[in-house]
């Protein structure tokens, strides 16, 4: 700390909207002179106030005395022209998203303010280099990109341009720390790490919608209980606004040259433009009253309802821990367990990566009998199933029965490869396979980053590994292979890896 107070004593701040006040509230909070300016009259003092707010729930939360809100906000220093900066030892640009108005800043910045100065943009998904692009003293320049909302989120993105001086990267680490944050290295490009992990647990997500696999809200669900994840996709774009997810998610799918793995859904776009914007307008993926989401029950047949366990079934699995898990919950529920599939009996099956019909045309067995059961995702909290098209009512009202026969949810989805949960984590592991390809930053800063950043229950590598990489190899192969899209190409880091076994975060 002594050491980074030494280099950097005093901090400008440029915008005063909501994330430069968070910043602005951290620094001073961890003893930094601050400046703050806006180009919006009196929005720099508006902005002090909103601190002084902030401070005060915090004093009575226990967490802060008044002796020490006087002091941090005796830190804060609202100003009325940039120029006012250019004595700070670290000037932070957290404008409006704008390229044009974020390069004028800076060419200004860089034209007045001391030769020791270093700057850095707030930008979310903006390239650092394209900021910089009017500026002459560009190893001075670097990126440090703060999570909403910065005072209670841990993860800063330092985003490092192939012209950034090694101290500056170094200064910015060690400042990150000392605010009390926790930073990762990231190789500057659009999106940087953590947007661009977290395209494809929207996009997934989307994709599943479009196929009707499932509503918004039983996809959710099953990734909040059977994935662990805190929130689901559908209520976070909700939340964040649709107006905020879409043009950011469409934008990174341009500047990456319409990569597939970003692409989004024409429904999403509808939703946009019909001013379906999330809780902020009462509609978006859900139906809100009251600030609350609707949601419609599951309607299941009444013969489905009523019919009890079958009396025998046959098992298979791709897995032998799967058909373990399915012998014994038969087992437990009496049901025999037959050798050979028999006719009308029902045929009870765990595939890894495929669908119902894929698994019927391998083992030859009747389509009308079969149920796909997902045995690697929510088999003790919430378990999916799934039929091939033209099911016959009493086995599928037979597995639903078996499935639930312990107290465990069940929940019945279309026909699709890899159920939810598989498809759903092994394209984020892909996508985050790819990024340690393209050498954006190492293994641990990507765990890290969506762990700390996008509140993920594990990194996307640490989900792959507790999985398997073969394991996930293999669903992401099934599902390029049944789509033969770009979309679900399986990267080379994963495909390396997954062919001998080895862990998702081994280095080349």
């Amino acid at each position: 700390m002594s050491e980074v107070m030494n280099s950097i004593r005093c901090v400008g701040l440029v915008g005063a909207g909501t994330m430069g006040r968070g910043i602005a509230q951290v620094c001073a909070q961890a003893g930094f002179e601050v400046k703050l300016f806006d180009a919006l009259p009196q929005v720099a003092e508006q902005s002090k106030a909103s601190i002084e707010k902030a401070l005060l729930k915090l004093i009575e939360k226990g967490r802060l005395t008044d002796d020490d809100r006087q002091a941090i906000l005796g830190r804060i220093h609202p100003c009325e022209a940039l120029d006012n900066l250019f004595q700070c030892d670290l000037v932070i640009e957290a404008a409006i998203e704008n390229l044009e108005i974020k390069r004028q800043l800076f060419k200004s910045l860089d034209e007045g303010c001391k030769e020791q100065t270093i700057l850095v943009s707030n930008t979310s998904a903006i390239p650092i280099s394209s900021i910089a692009a009017l500026t002459t003293h560009r190893p001075r320049i670097a990126g440090l990109h703060f999570m909403n909302p910065v005072p209670l989120m841990k993860l800063v993105e330092v985003i490092q341009t192939p012209v950034t001086s090694a101290s500056v990267v170094q200064s910015l680490l060690a400042f990150s720390a000392a605010i009390g944050k926790t930073p990762i290295l990231v190789k500057d490009g659009p999106g940087f790490l953590v947007g661009n992990c977290a395209r494809a647990f929207y996009t997934e997500a989307l994709r599943l919608l479009k196929e009707c696999i499932a509503s918004p809200a039983l996809i959710d669900r099953i990734i909040r209980e059977a994935g662990g994840y805190r929130m689901g996709p559908f209520e976070v774009i909700d939340l964040v606004g649709l107006d905020v997810n879409y043009p950011s998610s469409k934008a990174l799918f341009e500047d990456s040259f319409f990569e597939p793995r970003y692409q989004l859904t024409s429904g999403y776009k509808l939703l946009v433009e019909a001013g379906f914007l999330g809780r902020k307008t009462g509609m978006g993926f859900y139906r809100y009253e009251d600030g609350q989401a609707v949601i419609e029950p599951v309607s299941v047949p009444e013969a489905q309802m009523n019919t009890g366990l079958p009396r025998s079934a046959w098992l298979w699995a791709e897995k032998s821990s799967g058909l373990e898990m399915l012998t014994s919950l038969a087992k437990k529920a009496g049901v025999v367990v037959l050798k050979e599939p028999s006719p009308g009996a029902l045929c009870l099956v765990a595939p890894i990566g495929r669908d119902t019909v894929s698994v019927v045309k391998q083992l030859g067995i009747d389509p009308g009998s079969t149920v796909a059961v997902d045995t690697l995702y929510g088999w003790s909290s919430h378990r999916t199933f799934m039929a091939c098209p033209g099911v016959r009512p009493e086995p599928l009202a037979h597995a639903r029965a078996l499935l639930a026969s312990d107290g465990v949810v069940a929940s019945q989805i279309h026909d699709s490869p890899g159920f939810i949960m598989q498809r759903f984590q092994a394209v984020i592991t892909n996508l985050a396979c790819d990024l340690m390809q393209q050498g954006l930053a190492s293994a641990d800063a990507l765990n890290q980053g969506m762990k700390l950043g996008f509140n993920f229950p594990q990194g996307p590598l640490e989900a792959g590994d507790a999985l398997g990489s073969e394991t996930v190899l293999t669903i992401v192969q099934a599902l390029y292979d049944f789509y033969e899209e770009d979309r679900y190409r399986p990267s080379p880091w994963l495909k390396r890896r997954g062919r001998l076994g080895l862990s998702l975060t081994t280095p080349d």
